[in-house]
C-alpha cells in the first residue's frame, strides 16, 4: 500500500512544545520504547546501554545563521544562512517583501555588506565581505537561528544550551537536538562504563523545517545535506561489530550521515552530500539503535523515525508521549528506539 502524508500525522497539543530548556541537559525524560514501553529520565541512559556499545555523534556546530537589514532601496529583509559555500560566499533563504534581484546590496546588522549574486534553486547566493572568513563574520554579527516552532528570541542561554557539549565544525543552521541532553558528567559516565563514542559530521540545514507539501511521498525531493564521515568512525563500527556492541546513532542526522555513506551496503568513510529519504520499507545498513527526540507531524523526521522503530510501534510511543506529558521537538524529550527486524 502507497503511503501517504496523512499517514505520518498525529494530535499535539500545543503546549507540549518546548519552548525553553529545563535547568539541567539531563533533567529530560526519555520514553524507552519497549515492550512495554518504560518511561525514564535521561540520566538512566546508561541502564540501556552495553561495553563494547557505540554512541555515534554529528560534532556540526550551528552557525549565528540569521540576520537582519535591509536592500539598498530601503526595504527591510531577513537572512536565513543556508550553507557556506566557502569563505566568502553563502546559500540563503531571503524574507522580504520584494525578492531582491541579482546585483542588490543588502546592509545587514548595520555591520555588513552583503551581494546578491542570484538564485540557485529556492535560494539566494550571497558573497560577503572578504576582510575576514564568512564563519567569523556570522560569529560576530549573526544571530542564533532557534527553530521557528520556538515563539521567542535566541537568548544569553540558548548560546550554550541550543549547541551541544561535543560541537566542534561550524555549518549548521539548526542543532542535532538529540545530543543536546548530553553533557560532560554523562559522557564521562559512559565512557567509564565501557561504552565506546565516535562522530560523524552533518550540517543541517533550514529545509530541515520545509514542510513536505504533496500527498503522495514517491513526489517529495529531499533537500541536500553536506556530510563527513571519518576513517576512525568507520574502524570504530568495525570495532563494535567485531566485539558485539551495537551502533547506537545520536539523532537522526548521525543516522542519516552513515546510512548515506552506506547507500551501496558497505560504510565508506569521506565527505560527500545527502538527499537521502528514509520511508517505511527502507533497509537500514548501520544503525542498530537510535537516539532521538520527538518530530514534527507530517514531517520527513518522523517518516525516518517509523522506518527504523515500525509505523505502529510509532504511533504507540507518540500516542503514550503526548498522554504522559512529555515536551516536544527541539527542547523537549527524548526516546531510545530499536531496529525493527527486516
Amino acid at each position: 500500500m502507497a503511503l501517504t502524508l496523512n499517514d505520518f500525522d498525529y494530535p499535539l497539543p500545543p503546549e507540549l512544545i518546548a519552548q525553553a530548556p529545563l535547568p539541567r541537559r539531563t533533567d529530560s525524560r526519555l520514553l524507552h520504547v519497549a515492550k512495554p514501553l518504560a518511561d525514564l529520565h535521561f540520566a538512566d541512559l546508561p541502564a540501556l546501554l552495553r561495553p563494547d556499545d557505540l554512541l555515534v555523534f554529528n560534532d556540526t556546530r550551528v552557525l549565528h545563521a540569521r540576520l537582519f537589514g535591509v536592500k539598498d532601496s530601503g526595504g527591510r529583509v531577513e537572512v536565513m544562512i543556508e550553507r557556506p559555500l566557502d569563505e566568502h560566499e553563502a546559500l540563503a533563504q531571503i524574507r522580504a517583501s520584494k525578492s531582491p534581484k541579482a546585483g542588490t546590496r543588502l546592509r545587514l546588522e548595520d555591520a555588513l555588506d552583503v551581494d546578491v549574486l542570484g538564485r540557485a534553486g529556492d535560494f539566494f547566493h550571497l558573497r560577503f565581505p572578504p576582510h575576514a572568513p564568512l564563519v567569523t563574520l556570522l560569529e560576530r554579527h549573526g544571530r542564533l537561528p532557534l527553530p521557528p516552532y520556538i515563539e521567542r528570541a535566541a537568548g544569553e542561554a540558548d548560546e550554550s544550551r541550543y549547541q551541544t557539549v561535543y560541537a566542534r565544525h561550524p555549518g549548521s543552521v539548526a542543532a542535532p537536538t538529540a545530543g543536546l541532553h548530553f553533557d560532560d558528567a554523562l559522557l564521562a559516565q559512559l565512557a567509564a562504563q565501557g561504552v565506546r563514542s565516535a562522530t560523524v559530521t552533518l550540517n543541517v540545514g533550514a529545509g530541515t523545517y520545509q514542510p513536505v507539501r504533496v500527498q503522495d511521498l514517491t513526489q517529495h525531493r529531499m533537500h541536500t545535506e553536506a556530510y563527513h564521515v571519518p576513517d576512525a568512525t568507520v574502524a570504530a563500527i568495525d570495532t563494535a561489530r567485531a566485539t558485539g556492541g551495537r551502533v547506537i546513532c545520536v539523532g537522526t542526522t548521525s543516522l542519516r550521515a552513515l546510512e548515506s555513506a552506506a547507500r551501496d551496503g558497505s560504510l565508506r568513510a569521506g565527505q560527500a552530500e545527502s538527499d537521502l529519504f528514509i520511508l517505511p520499507g527502507y533497509q537500514f545498513h548501520v544503525a542498530d539503535a537510535l537516539i532521538t527526540n520527538f518530530h514534527l507531524p507530517k514531517s520527513t523526521l518522523l517518516m525516518l523515525v517509523s522506518a527504523f522503530a515500525g509505523m505502529d510501534t510509532l504511533r504507540s510511543a507518540y500516542a503514550h508521549a503526548v498522554a504522559q506529558r512529555y515536551r516536544f521537538f527541539s527542547y523537549g524529550d527524548a526516546m531510545f528506539l530499536t531496529r525493527k527486524p527486516a
